[in-house]
């Protein structure tokens, strides 16, 4: 299976444009923004868990990302509610599961083979915030091939100072404009390596998971 799988072309999915498709596992839907692959594949889904409903215990081989949306999201008994974000390395398994139901940013088998880290970040907590000017920023996992975050921006604020090797976005509050073009809260967008100037904060700021670099080398 092939979505969006041409990582040297733009790709956007607006909330308006989101198509829920059932998962194997009952209660458990996603909708999927970008795949290479069939059940076990590279991907990138938001995924949306009904109240009380589970996946059986398995391994990610090539790691798992993790932004809790909305809800609370649980594994290996510890529930993680709405602004945690979960990074589980290649090797490592879980059971995940939701009591109360959960919306979830997730990415599968996108990680190189010798990272090791599990990370645990609660965004809310404001002492992981640093500003810079009017900007605020969460860092979430850092590495040569990578930087992830969240930005929190001012009105009018450019979202990139240069060029990158890549970037993908997901809006979680405001909005982003380029030129004409508006990205609304839920938006997902990602972009091969290259300069973006016009990409930059709606009119009442914007919130928005960010990750750079890792698409420098992607291809399908």
């Amino acid at each position: 299976m092939l979505i969006r799988a041409d990582f040297s072309r733009r790709a956007a999915v607006a909330p308006q444009q989101y198509q829920w498709v059932a998962s194997p596992q009952p209660g458990v839907e996603r909708v999927m923004l970008d795949r290479v692959g069939g059940e076990k594949a590279r991907a990138t889904s938001i995924v949306r868990y009904a109240p009380g409903s589970r996946f059986p215990a398995h391994e990610h081989p090539g790691g798992e990302e993790i932004l809790v949306l909305s809800g609370s999201f649980s594994e290996g008994g510890t529930s993680y509610p709405a602004g945690w974000y979960l990074r589980n390395p290649p090797g490592s398994g879980h059971q995940p599961s939701s009591e109360e139901g959960a919306v979830i940013f997730v990415k599968l088998r996108q990680m190189p083979a010798g990272e090791t880290r599990s990370v645990r970040i609660d965004t809310r907590d404001a002492s992981r915030w640093t500003m810079q000017g009017a900007r605020a920023s969460c860092p979430l996992f850092t590495s040569p091939g990578e930087c992830v975050s969240i930005e929190r921006l001012p009105a009018g604020a450019r979202v990139f100072s240069g060029p990158v090797g890549g970037a993908e976005m997901l809006v979680l509050e405001g909005s982003l404009h380029e030129g004409a073009q508006q990205y609304g809260r839920c938006s997902w967008i990602r972009l091969p390596p290259g300069e973006y100037p016009e990409f930059m904060a709606g009119g009442t700021g914007a919130t928005v998971y960010l990750k750079t670099g890792h698409l420098a080398g992607a291809a399908c």
